[in-house]
């Protein structure tokens, strides 16, 4: 995500005033009324997802089969998902078969065999690869060597090409002030047509934008009939100097997002193509302190990847690891202690609930928060069990919450937890944590007595709690 432009995106923050959700001053409990027999659209087995600048690929060790802490950490999360390899490094990054491999924010160096590396990890983790080239300064003949190479290592784990990293923010950084759409189609167009004459069945997604939908549903108009999926980025705060980059912006009820996604859900639908929110996190310009590394960061991911499967988004992608200036991003859910080994950031347990209770068919249910800040998601599995997830994202307030669900015999309780929404350290999911291994195993259930198909639960304030129901 560029910072170069100074765009201030705070807008577009999660705890959103949804089509199933009534915001209404009640008093402080939470009602919930289920309809358990209702099926609004299933969930992609591969919705999670990582996103990393394509530096990381010439960061030797880290994309490899060998590295078994780090594969352990990416299939936790999710036995399906989706990797994206691009960032604002990718439009400044350059090819050199036989390397060497250089990891720099504007002179990353990308070489065979860092790709045959990222094919092993690949296969190990069992996710899927989104590669993006390098539009903004590189040239024709080194996209096509290097498509050749990634579908060569990769394989049936290749999703798609992308071709440029926002290419809407081209204007006055790689292009011309005056850079438009009509600019940038004739190149995609020159791109893909050198690589499919080396690789006719190349999958392509697009275009990869963050400011102008507009762009788009251009693309998808035009390409509808070639393209695997549509793409989007999306970050909720920034920049990290903002003063109005806060924790309690980040959770605060904003129906903005929902306009956004309603207008990529309705292209998608036209076009008949997914779409994929394949860039994203908290803050752009890898985090806030104190905002993207806490607990805060969990509750947001956990609301808004539910969010996102609400307007039927085939996944998303978590900004992860080194960011385009060179640091360890703040918003990274898999992070790195000081003694070198990896660690589970509060926001890798927000996608980790996420990844519990998501799996199958959501759930229509009705909402009345009672003037607090929660939100509720239902799924149902394949197993006929409910999943319903609360995020209370009160900073001090406990939410009494009340559940109606007809034909539900027992339930059981998991919760995700931290000592405050400031918290960087002590989140929990179940009562456990992750290893250093990339483990996690949640303990029993907390029992939950269910009176004629009713639940009284208490939600505390910065919690989310995970009910699975039978």
């Amino acid at each position: 995500m560029s910072v170069s432009k100074g765009l201030n995106r705070r807008a577009f923050i999660a705890g959103l005033v949804l089509p199933v959700r009534a915001w209404t001053q009640t008093g402080n409990s939470v009602r919930i009324q289920m309809q358990p027999q209702s099926r609004l659209g299933r969930i992609p087995a591969d919705f999670m997802g990582l996103g990393y600048e394509v530096s990381s690929v010439s960061e030797r060790g880290l994309f490899s089969a060998s590295n078994r802490a780090y594969v352990q950490f990416v299939r936790t999360l999710s036995p399906a998902g989706v990797i994206r390899i691009g960032g604002n490094t990718s439009d400044y990054a350059s090819w050199s078969p036989n390397g060497p491999a250089v990891s720099s924010p504007k002179a990353t160096i990308v070489d065979r065999r860092g790709i045959r590396d990222l094919g092993t990890f690949l296969r190990a983790t069992g996710w899927r690869l989104i590669w993006g080239f390098n539009l903004g300064r590189g040239s024709v003949d080194e996209a096509v060597d290097q498509a050749v190479a990634v579908a060569s290592s990769v394989g049936d784990r290749l999703l798609a090409f992308e071709i440029g990293n926002e290419p809407d923010l081209f204007p006055g950084v790689h292009r011309p002030a005056n850079y438009s759409y009509a600019d940038y189609y004739p190149e995609y167009r020159r791109f893909k047509k050198a690589i499919r004459d080396r690789l006719p069945n190349a999958p392509f997604a697009g275009p990869d934008v963050i400011v102008h939908p507009d762009w788009l549903e251009q693309l998808a108009a035009a390409e509808a009939a070639d393209l695997e999926l549509l793409t989007y980025h999306y970050y909720a705060e920034g920049p990290p100097d903002n003063p109005t980059s806060t924790i309690e912006t980040l959770l605060k009820p904003n129906d903005i997002l929902p306009g956004l996604l309603g207008r990529l859900q309705a292209d998608s639908r036209s076009a008949r193509l997914p779409y994929r929110i394949c860039e994203t996190n908290s803050c752009f310009g890898g985090g806030k302190p104190g905002v993207s590394d806490t607990m805060a960061a969990a509750l947001w991911g956990l609301d808004f990847m539910f969010t996102l499967a609400q307007f039927n988004a085939a996944g998303v992608n978590m900004e992860t690891g080194v960011n385009h200036l060179g640091f360890l991003s703040y918003y990274t859910p898999i992070g790195v202690d000081a003694a070198r080994k990896f660690v589970a950031t509060p926001l890798y347990y927000g996608m980790l609930a996420f990844g519990m209770a998501s799996r199958g068919e959501r759930v229509q249910l009705t909402l009345d928060a009672g003037g607090l800040n929660v939100t509720a998601y239902a799924v149902r599995s394949d197993g006929g069990e409910i999943w319903l997830t609360i995020a209370n994202k009160e900073a001090t307030r406990d939410a009494p919450v009340r559940v109606a669900c007809p034909g539900i015999a027992t339930a059981g309780l998991f919760r995700l937890t931290a000592p405050s929404l400031a918290s960087k350290d002590g989140v929990l999911l179940g009562g456990s944590a992750v290893t250093s291994a990339g483990k996690c195993a949640p303990g029993p259930p907390e029992p939950v007595r269910v009176n004629s198909g009713e639940i009284e639960l208490n939600v505390p304030a910065a919690s989310a709690a995970i009910l699975r129901l039978r």
